[in-house]
């Protein structure tokens, strides 16, 4: 599914033009209706949100999660709630407002401010060092493993994460055409392989845990899950129903399965997707030096030099939160939704949707529209300001989604978001390369929508030069 919307996203631009905010194209048994402004879209999310919950079967995206074991990708039905209530519960132990993803996101700032030093002036590519901060802190949080730099186990995790983007950014035409799989196909040798070993490590570090799990608080979020499936068992032996569920469902439960692909899905949602971001953001301040400026301003007033930012400062770093924002805006990480399916026959703006469609929403389209958006081509954090330069969000600013396929993760996302921005503007500057061309902004269209390699050049901010010290045994940086 995410397949085929890479093989249409290219177009869709040029069809919001030749053919309105809405249109359909037959790809098979079923119509493929493109949605692309915030009304229909809103129809599709919210108003029928649950009448276009499904997901199409997609060959790689089967193949990527034993037929369907995950949340992103897995069809609509009790079985789905249920886990998506477990994947849910378990993330509030470490989300937003708690102090477990903080300090495991701090640690990792830490890491990566040390990582920039080293460079001592030189032009480097910003890339390798955001992949791996932002893979440790998906390894801590999903199994608590922490990597220095070149452990070969953090190797091999990058290396198969980038290898499964990579080859089903380019898999899209088995997906619309299954009988090629039959066909010579390197690309869905490479996924097959790539899927092979991420199961292989993530299924040794479930038995560890499955070894070692004891009651009481979690340790990471594979300990979250297991639990979760504890109790779904026990309430299914006790003759307790889960909400929703069918006989049937109810005696297929939550798998291993179920729990493994969850772990997969935090990798390939989460580190991709933070990382190609933060890379956005630095390009984009590379382009808008007074907007960094500003930010790094703002944080100098509200939380000083004598403590990293932490989430509690984020209510009152506005411009900071509007500068993330309007990243997210102007260069979406997901141009199109993940596409939805039709569950029954429905309705868009008034024409009507035939059950089994699929739905792709167009989240470039709608985060350009300029009905909603002034100059949208515009880089403008202040646009996610008011009057008063409080925060102020959109109801067509949808980089997550909405309704009952809204992004599980977004409160991980944003919390880890600001706390590398805050963390890294803190301490550096960042500033173009000598004699190097500024980053291009188009981007490269994949699973993602990525920024082209570049590089820049990063200096400690006056008084932060070389600074680097030890506090309760744990290397972290500070201004005295």
């Amino acid at each position: 599914s995410v397949c085929l919307s890479v093989c249409l996203c290219l177009c869709l631009c040029l069809c919001l033009c030749l053919y309105g905010p809405l249109y359909a194209l037959y790809l098979g048994p079923h119509y493929t209706v493109v949605v692309n402004t915030y009304q229909h879209a809103r129809e599709v999310l919210l108003q029928r949100g649950k009448e276009f919950a499904g997901r199409p079967k997609m060959l790689t995206t089967e193949l990527l999660t034993r037929g369907g074991k995950d949340i992103a990708f897995s069809d609509y039905s009790p079985l789905w709630k249920t886990h998506r209530r477990l994947v849910h519960n378990s993330f509030t132990l470490f989300g937003e407002g708690t102090t477990k993803l903080q300090s495991i996101v701090l640690e990792a700032v830490e890491a990566l401010c040390c990582d920039l030093q080293a460079s001592r002036g030189q032009a480097i590519d910003p890339d390798p060092p955001l992949m791996r901060a932002v893979t440790n802190v998906v390894c801590t949080l999903v199994f608590s493993s922490t990597y220095q730099h070149g452990d070969p186990e953090l190797t091999t995790v990058m290396e198969y994460n980038d290898g499964i983007v990579q080859t089903i950014a380019r898999g899209g035409l088995v997906d619309i055409f299954p009988w090629l799989r039959f066909l010579p196909n390197q690309t869905l040798t490479t996924l097959t392989e790539c899927i092979a070993i991420r199961d292989q490590l993530l299924s040794k570090k479930l038995e560890e845990h499955k070894v070692s799990l004891i009651g009481g608080e979690p340790r990471d979020l594979l300990d979250a899950l297991l639990q979760g499936q504890t109790r779904i068992k026990h309430n299914q032996g006790s003759g307790v129903r889960g909400q929703g569920l069918g006989v049937e469902q109810e005696e297929e439960g939550i798998s291993d399965d179920h729990v493994l692909m969850t772990a997969a899905e935090v990798f390939g949602a989460g580190v991709e997707t933070t990382s190609t971001t933060l890379l956005w953001v630095l390009a984009f301040l590379l382009h808008h030096p007074q907007v960094q400026e500003r930010v790094q301003k703002e944080l100098d007033e509200v939380v000083g030099c004598g403590r990293s930012p932490d989430v509690s400062d984020r209510t009152h770093l506005p411009y900071l939160d509007s500068v993330i924002n309007e990243v997210m805006r102007i260069r979406p990480v997901s141009p199109i939704l993940i596409p939805h399916t039709a569950l029954t026959h429905s309705s868009i703006g008034g024409h009507s949707i035939c059950k089994g469609s699929r739905v792709l929403v167009n989240m470039w389209a709608i985060h350009h529209d300029p009905e909603h958006w002034d100059q949208p081509e515009d880089f403008r954090p202040e646009r996610f300001l008011d009057d008063k330069g409080l925060r102020f969000t959109p109801s067509c600013f949808m980089p997550f989604g909405a309704g009952p396929r809204v992004c599980v993760g977004e409160s991980l996302a944003r919390l880890e978001l600001f706390l590398f921005v805050s963390g890294l503007l803190q301490r550096f500057s960042f500033s173009p390369a000598p004699g190097v061309s500024l980053p291009d902004l188009e981007g490269r269209l994949g699973v993602v929508l990525q920024p082209l390699r570049y590089t820049l050049t990063v200096t400690p901010r006056p008084g932060w030069e070389g600074v680097k010290g030890e506090r309760e045994g744990e290397g972290v940086w500070w201004k005295e």
